[in-house]
């Protein structure tokens, strides 16, 4: 088989696409922050985000998050196609402000937890966690 100047130029630009889609992908998880945000800065502190570092497979990663006077927490996954992966409200009689759950990711990727907190800032916590085999797709 022989391999054409028309082949090696389709190689090329499909090889181009592949490597943007992430910073696509990401941009959107950027964006899905900001509107939660505000664009407000969050703080690196006041919330745990507690992941594993390697999950075998992306279909069911365990998380939890814990934020003392947290009124709201969101987890985005930068990897994801829909960033938004899970959404948690207290309310003012809430034991305690804290969630886990397991949560779908389709490679290795930053999981990001960012809180309201009562007063109206915010906190935020990544992880990278390494995917072995894909969840969505992947």
């Amino acid at each position: 088989m022989q391999l054409t100047r028309r082949d090696a130029l389709s190689l090329g630009l499909g090889a181009t696409a592949l490597a943007l889609v992430p910073l696509r992908v990401s941009a959107a998880a950027d964006e899905a922050i900001a509107a939660f945000t505000g664009g407000a800065a969050p703080a690196m502190a006041g919330i745990t985000l507690t992941a594993p570092e390697i999950a075998e497979n992306g279909n069911t990663v365990p998380i939890s998050v814990d934020s003392p006077g947290a009124v709201e927490i969101r987890v985005f996954a930068d990897g994801n196609p829909t960033p938004a992966v899970a959404a948690f409200t207290f309310g003012p009689l809430a034991a305690t402000h804290s969630a886990s759950t397991r949560i779908r990711l389709a490679g290795t990727q930053d999981v990001v937890a960012i809180a309201r907190m009562g007063d109206g800032s915010f906190a935020e916590a990544r992880q990278t966690v390494k995917v072995t085999i894909g969840g969505c797709g992947g």
